[in-house]
């Protein structure tokens, strides 16, 4: 009896020093995930992958914004692309830090149709939408059933629209909205124009087959065209780009940064030699007041709204 009472004490005791051997491992497991997520936490963020479509927003971040950003301690890689899809897909999916190639109609429509969480932080400079030459080389040269090309993306394709609403080419239906503008919001075709629906990357190469062109600022600008050469620019500020991050890093210190980065004087400087005529951000202040002036002179004058006051 002596001898059981004795081995059931024994295990007794042992049982609880082991139960308190895994309560203590536990308890230090614990405390060291903690500490390991604080120190994870507080870890600053020091190499960025910036996404641009080619041309002047990669010359941007090539030219001024890495070394910038380079002297504060960040390495900067930049990835081009030629289109205007990738560039938010490779965002949301996390090979890229942050994007600059797009104004916010254009963000807000893809985000919406792929149910992608990223957003819009700081606006860039910004080449204005242009109608160029092509085998037509003059406004008055436009006759009865010319053709002219635009982008193909529904955002841009309205600003195409309202461009040569603006023009007299085409006469859009009262009250349509500039930003969401289609063929189906055409009242009349005054000069039955023929246009042709291309990739933005494509529009440059298109004027030896159209005779005007209607092209993106980033990619007129990355096959050699001035913007000295067009024949007519959209006057709304509406469409400046913006940079775009995960909505989870917005508020994250390197994003702070890079926007510093974009607004400071050494940048503008830049921008305003290396970018003459482009369209620059609000917060630079000296093209905001114009701008909103502009841009609402343009909605109200370009499109009637005589069915507006129901909206």
């Amino acid at each position: 009896m002596q001898a059981s009472t004795f081995l059931k004490k024994t295990f007794s005791i042992s049982t609880l020093a082991l139960l308190l051997a895994a309560c203590g491992s536990q308890t230090e497991t614990a405390s060291s995930a903690a500490s390991d997520n604080a120190a994870s936490a507080t870890t600053e963020k020091k190499e960025i992958v910036f996404g641009t479509t080619v041309g002047d927003f990669g010359d941007m971040v090539k030219e001024e914004i890495k070394p910038l950003l380079e002297k504060k301690g960040y390495t900067v890689k930049l990835i081009e692309f030629t289109d205007y899809v990738r560039p938010n897909l490779a965002l949301a999916e996390g090979e890229l830090d942050i994007n600059v190639f797009q104004h916010k109609p254009y963000l807000d429509d893809f985000k919406k149709e792929h149910k992608l969480d990223i957003t819009e932080v700081f606006q860039v400079p910004t080449a204005p939408l242009g109608l160029y030459p092509g085998k037509l080389k003059s406004l008055d040269d436009i006759k009865d059933g010319s053709s002219v090309s635009a982008p193909n993306d529904p955002s841009n394709f309205a600003r195409a629209l309202v461009m040569m609403n603006d023009l007299g080419w085409v006469k859009l239906k009262d009250g349509v909205n500039p930003l969401t503008a289609s063929k189906h919001d055409i009242a009349e075709n005054q000069k039955n124009i023929q246009i042709v629906e291309l990739e933005a990357a494509q529009l440059p190469r298109s004027r030896a087959d159209v005779d005007f062109a209607i092209v993106n600022g980033n990619y007129a600008m990355s096959s050699g065209m001035k913007l000295t050469e067009t024949l007519f620019q959209e006057p709304s500020f509406a469409y400046v780009n913006w940079a775009a991050v995960k909505t989870a890093d917005k508020d994250s210190q390197w994003v702070k940064d890079v926007a510093e980065a974009y607004n400071s004087d050494e940048f503008k400087t830049y921008a305003k030699e290396r970018f003459a005529g482009y369209k620059y951000p609000a917060a630079w202040g000296e093209a905001a007041a114009q701008g909103a002036a502009s841009e609402a002179a343009a909605t109200a004058s370009a499109i009637p709204a005589e069915a507006s006051a129901a909206q």
